[in-house]
C-alpha cells in the first residue's frame, strides 16, 4: 500500500488513475505531473520509489485540490450570483448556463444548477 496524501492506494493500482482519483485533477494534469517526474504512463503504484512518492506528494500539497477546489468552484458561482449577470441567473434558477436547449435537454441542468450546488 502506498499512501498519498493520507490515501492508501494498493500497489497494482495504475498511478495515473490515482492521481486523478483527487478532485481537481484531469487526465491532461495527471499526465503532466508524470512527465514531470519521470514516471511511465503505464506504471503502478507499487513500482514507485519513495522518493518519487515524496515528490508526488509534494506537488499534490503545492495544488488546489479537493477540499479546497470545491470551495473555490462554490465561490466563483456565488460571486456570478451575486453580480446578477446572465451565467449567475441560470445558476440560480437552474437552468442550462452555457447555452443548451431548455425545451428538451434541461434535465442534467436541474439537477446540477440548483440554488446550493455542492461541485
Amino acid at each position: 500500500m502506498v499512501l498519498l496524501l493520507g490515501i492508501h492506494f494498493p500497489d497494482s493500482k495504475p498511478v495515473i488513475k490515482a492521481l486523478r482519483s483527487f478532485y481537481g485533477i484531469g487526465p491532461q494534469i495527471a499526465a503532466k505531473i508524470m512527465a514531470k517526474h519521470y514516471i511511465t504512463p503505464l506504471a503502478r503504484m507499487g513500482s514507485l520509489e519513495n522518493k518519487q512518492v515524496l515528490d508526488l506528494t509534494a506537488d499534490l500539497t503545492g495544488m488546489t485540490i479537493e477540499n479546497e477546489a470545491r470551495r473555490q468552484l462554490r465561490r466563483n458561482i456565488e460571486r456570478l450570483r451575486d453580480i446578477k449577470c446572465y451565467r449567475g441567473m441560470r445558476h440560480a434558477l437552474g437552468y442550462p448556463v452555457r447555452g443548451q436547449q431548455t425545451q428538451t435537454q434541461i434535465k442534467t441542468a436541474k439537477k446540477l444548477n440548483k440554488v446550493d450546488r455542492r461541485g
